[in-house]
């Protein structure tokens, strides 16, 4: 059964099927429809949840045997399968084909594939699973329809543009910045959410907003921090300073990027791919290449003392508290310079204040 992802909602509303396939390279939206799977099957009862990923070597009688198992403590299972390549080779086909054949009431299985060309589409082993469970195609988001889009997505956390030519006008101009690149917009959109309040945005919020971007990008923070390129980092939150960019904002892509290692950090210790760590946690374009070297920089322990920081500069920057924390682990005074600490755990490893204290002396502007 094909369903399209605007009805995934109302389909998850009248209850769950066994099987769901999703598949696409809009891996925004791909990631979306699996967590609001994966919610509802919480929900349903489906606790225990068990992820396989298909790579060489892949044992598939070990997937067959979780489908027709029951869990070690009686809970229904969520079991999902991720096949990174869109090929599960003969006896992955073969595998598939029984997998859509099972019928247990006490799992539910989520498939996911990337973009498949129309022959894959008219194989056997996606018939089968396509037509026994739920099929959603995840398509891009085409040039003309991506105003809308942002229109809704703004919708969702309570904002709009004004009406009529402004408003028309102000998508638009969301639109072309973003244009080919969804993950950006999304970014686009939650900064906005961050920067101002419910209600109606200005044609001259969103513009100031995103030229200030286009100045001095809050999501190029990253590359600067993943490189250890110090003085790109320090002119970078320099200039964001001065440009009045808010602190909370700088804050939030920060400590994104630090939780996003920390996750992978762990996922590899664990023994899982990097690979499949990268695409779990959406890291795609240049930070797949930067990702590696920093990983290798900057230790778990490290990353763990910077999210401790930045959950005190947190409350620094909304005025919750002081800059006194525990003994040995006080806030700067100044919160972008806390984040300038921040940073620089990720950007020269170790622990914050002594990556901060051995980098050199931040250019003044």
């Amino acid at each position: 059964m094909q369903l399209k992802l605007d009805a995934l909602e109302a389909h998850l509303a009248k209850g769950l099927k066994g099987l769901y396939v999703v598949y696409g390279d809009e891996h925004l939206l791909a990631q979306e429809a699996c967590d609001r799977i994966r919610a509802t099957a919480r929900a349903a009862g489906f606790t225990d949840r068990t992820v396989f990923t298909v790579e060489r070597g892949f044992d598939w009688s070990a997937l067959i045997g979780a489908t027709q198992s029951m869990s070690l403590f009686g809970d229904r299972q969520l079991i999902e399968l991720r096949i990174p390549t869109g090929k599960p080779g003969k006896e992955g086909a073969e595998a598939l084909k029984t997998l859509a054949a099972a019928d247990n009431p006490d799992v539910v299985t989520l498939v996911t594939l990337p973009r498949l060309d129309s022959a894959t589409q008219k194989s056997a082993w996606f018939t089968a699973i396509s037509g026994a469970g739920v099929a959603l195609k995840i398509d891009a988001i085409e040039r003309a329809q991506l105003p809308m889009w942002v229109g809704q997505r703004l919708s969702q956390q309570g904002q709009r543009v004004a009406p009529g030519e402004e408003g028309r006008r102000a998508l638009v101009f969301i639109a072309e910045r973003v244009e080919g690149n969804l993950l950006a917009a999304h970014q686009e959109i939650q900064k906005l959410g961050l920067l101002y309040p419910q209600g109606v945005l200005s044609f001259e919020q969103i513009h100031d907003a995103v030229l200030n971007v286009a100045r001095y990008d809050v999501f190029k923070l990253n590359e600067a921090m993943l490189t250890g390129d110090v003085g790109r980092l320090s002119r970078m939150l320099d200039g964001l300073k001065g440009e009045g960019e808010a602190a909370v904002l700088v804050l939030w892509a920060l400590v994104e990027e630090v939780r996003t290692l920390l996750r992978i950090k762990r996922g590899v210790a664990s023994g899982k791919p990097l690979a499949t760590l990268l695409r779990e946690n959406r890291v795609w374009g240049p930070r797949e290449r930067l990702i590696g070297p920093a990983l290798s920089r900057v230790t778990e322990e490290a990353l763990e003392k910077a999210l401790s920081l930045a959950a005190r500069l947190d409350r620094q920057v909304k005025g919750l508290s002081g800059s006194a924390g525990k003994r040995g682990s006080e806030t700067p005074p100044d919160p972008w310079a806390g984040m300038f600490e921040l940073a620089m755990a990720v950007a020269q490893g170790g622990s914050p204040s002594k990556a901060a204290a051995a980098a050199p002396a931040r250019p003044r502007r």
